[in-house]
């Protein structure tokens, strides 16, 4: 590390999330201790005075700020640009950094140094585990998502391997992907793969670059000691949004990125066939609910025949996973 280089760039992207935003902020100057780190925050083209919130009470912080709304990858992107510390941190604006998180982070990092990237142990404000190391997403894993096996055998390595709902949470591991809800990478590694790939708006974009950083011959980890409390779907709660009560906008940009990451690593047949799965499913549990007279049965079927919409217009907008829409979506 060069004489006067931060140890970390702590990047956060914020979009109106301005009190959570200024929490994660206080707890950060408050857990680093005497690591030496800069932070850069993007804002996303908040509504509700986030980015004059962070000029105002924390001039120290680098910000960035956006006109439009880039989504995560693009947000990060600009941020990467700027960043000068010899490791990157990614961190949620509704994440909240506990004692040595980042301590801990940089041993274990400086420690093995074939980690690409960690990740912690998020947890929600009342200490409940939340999924904090996955494995790559196949057709396999998908189905027993959506048909509710992994839900019903959690226990099982088989059937809860995706989210890895088998294992001793308190065991660190190697993994395929971590959340981007907090994460630490080694910045020449980021130099060396290249930056989130912007096709992705909201989702699977840390999945792609933690796809890309194993590909390269490094490893990515699950530290449990590494605690971060992660309350999760704010910014998404502040969306307007034109959806019917199938679901919400957000649901559309997940399909689009699913399809975009099955179509880069696997081929047009696999976002292909992943497309025929979540549609059949959704056939199914229409046609086995649509006869029933039962109010909450009605509901199901007409939950399913929308989602079956928003999966066409997923694949349209796609031309079946090879290309993204223009931003924002």
């Amino acid at each position: 590390m060069k004489l006067g280089t931060p140890e970390l760039s702590v990047i956060i992207v914020s979009f109106n999330t301005c009190n959570l935003l200024r929490r994660c902020l206080q707890t950060l100057l408050k857990k680093a201790g005497a690591i030496q780190f800069e932070t850069i925050v993007v804002d996303n083209a908040s509504r509700d005075e986030s980015a004059d919130m962070v000029e105002r009470e924390f001039p120290h912080v680098t910000l960035i700020r956006s006109q439009v709304n880039l989504g995560f990858a693009a947000a990060n992107n600009l941020a990467f640009k700027q960043a000068t510390g010899e490791f990157i941190v990614l961190l949620n604006s509704d994440a909240f950094l506990t004692e040595q998180a980042l301590s801990l982070s940089l041993k274990f990092m400086r420690e093995n140094p074939n980690i690409g990237v960690g990740g912690a142990r998020l947890i929600g404000r009342d200490n409940s585990w939340q999924p904090s190391a996955r494995m790559f997403p196949t057709l396999l894993t998908h189905f027993l998502m959506v048909s509710g096996l992994a839900h019903k055998y959690p226990k099982s390595q088989f059937f809860g391997q995706f989210d890895r709902t088998w294992a001793n949470h308190n065991v660190a591991a190697e993994v395929d992907w971590v959340p981007g809800a907090y994460s630490i990478m080694r910045h020449d590694v980021l130099k060396q793969v290249g930056y989130f790939d912007e096709k992705y708006f909201l989702y699977y974009e840390e999945v792609d670059l933690c796809r890309r950083i194993q590909q390269a011959g490094y490893s990515i980890w699950y530290w449990p000691d590494v605690v971060v409390v992660h309350i999760g779907g704010e910014s998404s709660k502040t969306l307007r949004l034109d959806m019917s009560d199938s679901g919400s906008q957000v649901s559309l940009w997940q399909m689009r990125s699913a399809l975009i990451f099955y179509y880069k690593h696997y081929g047009k047949s696999k976002a292909w066939l992943w497309l025929q799965l979540e549609k059949q499913w959704h056939r199914i549990r229409y046609w086995k609910n649509f006869w029933s007279r039962n109010p909450d049965r009605q509901e199901k079927a007409h939950y399913s025949n929308e989602w079956l919409k928003l999966l066409n217009q997923a694949w349209k907008d796609t031309q079946g996973g090879k290309i993204s829409p223009p931003r924002p979506w």
